[in-house]
Order: structure tokens, then C-alpha cells, then sequence
């Protein structure tokens, strides 16, 4: 739930990862202990290319990397080949020795869990695809559909007591 963030109705990934900066610690504490913040836009050359990483973590406790790939759409399957390739760049050239190997993140606002099954199925990769949420649903509507769901039970118990 990343609703601190208090980020517009239309927004660019820039704009969510912006927001993500301003609010690191808030951030952190969404996702537990031990990331410590490395850097954003995290550059890595492979050849004559380069590619940058959204955000790069490290976790003390699994001492890995940790590449979150920011999306302010749906999952879509290119995005574990993409996510593939920064892991193996980060543990050819950026690893140390002694860490275990990188694990991966993709945030995106919508992910089917029929196409994630499918596209992490064959990969060997440590990803992790999660589904992030801007906003809570309004009060007023929860209350109502609250309202309704008691209203219905009480029918229900009342049926039953009649039959």
C-alpha cells in the first residue's frame, strides 16, 4: 500500500519513483527491515549499452541485491526478461564474492496471476512480482458495502430462524 506517497490520478513511473525517494523511509518500513538504499537510476554497462536499474537495494539478512523495476502498469511478460537481464548484470559485475545472488522486483499496478505464473514459471531468476496500491478505497463507499453485508447477514439469520 503505498498511499503516502499521495501521488496524482495520472502520474509517470518518474513521477512514482520521485515520490518513492521523498518518502524512503515510509517506503522501507512498507516493505520490512534490512533494505538498506543504494541508489536510483543504478547504472549497469553490458558491452557497448547502458541500463539503469529503478531502484537498487541490499538486504542485510539475505545479503543480496535487491533491483526493483518500477511500473505504473500492468504485468506484462517482457518485464521478467528484462528484470533477468539486470540480475545477471548485477551479479557478473556488482556482487561481491561472499553475497548470494541478486534478487529481483518488479512493482506493478495491476498483475494478472495467470500471466505472472506463466512468466515466472521457466525463469531461474529470484523475482518477485507485487501489485501496489495508491490509494485505499473511500470511506464512505467501505462503510455502505459494509452496511450492506450486515444488513444481508441479519436476512440471512432471520430466514433461517423462521425456517
Amino acid at each position: 500500500m503505498l498511499e503516502f506517497l499521495d501521488l496524482p490520478e495520472i502520474y509517470k513511473e518518474y513521477d512514482l519513483k520521485k515520490a518513492i525517494l521523498k518518502n524512503m523511509k515510509k517506503f522501507l518500513l512498507e516493505f520490512g527491515r534490512d533494505f538498506l538504499f543504494i541508489d536510483e537510476e543504478y547504472h549497469v554497462q553490458v558491452g557497448n549499452n547502458d541500463y539503469y536499474v529503478d531502484l537498487l537495494f541490499y538486504h542485510r539478512e539475505l545479503q543480496c541485491l535487491v533491483a526493483i523495476d518500477l511500473k505504473i502498469d500492468d504485468f506484462k511478460p517482457e518485464y521478467m526478461g528484462k528484470m533477468d537481464f539486470y540480475l545477471e548484470a548485477l551479479d557478473r559485475d556488482v556482487k561481491k564474492p561472499q553475497e548470494n545472488p541478486s534478487v529481483g522486483m518488479i512493482l506493478c499496478k495491476n498483475a494478472d496471476t495467470d500471466v505472472v505464473e506463466y512468466s515466472l514459471s521457466r525463469s531461474l531468476s529470484q523475482t518477485m512480482i507485487a501489485e501496489y496500491k495508491t490509494k485505499l478505497i473511500d470511506k464512505s463507499i467501505l462503510q455502505r458495502k459494509l452496511a450492506e453485508l450486515y444488513d444481508m447477514a441479519e436476512e440471512e439469520v432471520k430466514k433461517s430462524q423462521q425456517d
